[in-house]
């Protein structure tokens, strides 16, 4: 199946012009950087996110992970797993063997990385600094394996909303890799105010995990 033409044909005139500039992870992230930040409990497709012009994480991974495709990438996503916090999703793409990602966040410090990792623990760990809660604790503790959305073209991932979910449980049973132990965990220093305050730039309240305190 020629999965760029299926996904084409579903979209406007318009939508066909925006997806097509989408030349580079850069402009992928550039793109959506540019829509708002989504507090909706629903999953939208790649086309959902180009008509309505809004993505939370998880509509973000996927719409990046169907431009990088196009561009001649698996379409992978990892979550990054976290405590006290919301996970976090990130597109995955590969420049001259190195890793780097395009990801939607209500943070600053959770979006872009330049494809400059040798492994996969190297690029989630770039984010461990800047990835934490209301509470200025660092929250991040793991991620999972890359997951193909390949294996989900039967459910045409692309165009259909409704079958969004079962991406969602193949990844909450997944192989995990964890990050740093309990122990380490119990001596992490919180968030200095400036970092916090920097990280926080434009995120939309109502969007922010608020954990127990």
């Amino acid at each position: 199946m020629d999965t760029e033409k299926t996904f084409t044909k579903f979209l406007g005139k318009e939508e066909r012009e925006v997806f097509a500039r989408l030349d580079s992870p850069a402009s992928i992230q550039a793109f959506l950087d540019e829509i708002p930040y989504s507090t909706e409990e629903i999953y939208r497709s790649p086309r959902s996110v180009l008509r309505d012009r809004q993505a939370h994480c998880f509509d973000g991974a996927l719409f990046a992970a169907a431009a990088l495709r196009r561009l001649g990438q698996p379409p992978l996503i990892i979550d990054m797993l976290a405590e006290r916090d919301d996970d976090h999703l990130l597109a995955l793409y590969k420049r001259d063997g190195l890793w780097g990602a395009v990801a939607k966040s209500n943070f600053v410090g959770l979006r872009f990385r330049e494809g400059i990792y040798r492994t996969l623990r190297e690029l989630v760990l770039s984010y461990f600094e800047v990835y934490y809660n209301l509470a200025h604790e660092k929250t991040l503790r793991g991620y999972t394996l890359p997951l193909n959305l390949k294996a989900f073209d039967k459910y045409h991932w692309l165009v259909n909303d409704d079958h969004l979910e079962a991406i969602a449980q193949r990844l909450d049973t997944i192989r995990r890799v964890s990050l740093i132990t309990d122990r380490i965990a119990l001596g992490l220093s919180p968030v200095d105010e400036r970092s916090y305050t920097a990280g926080m730039l434009g995120a939309v309240e109502a969007g922010l995990y608020r954990p127990r305190l």
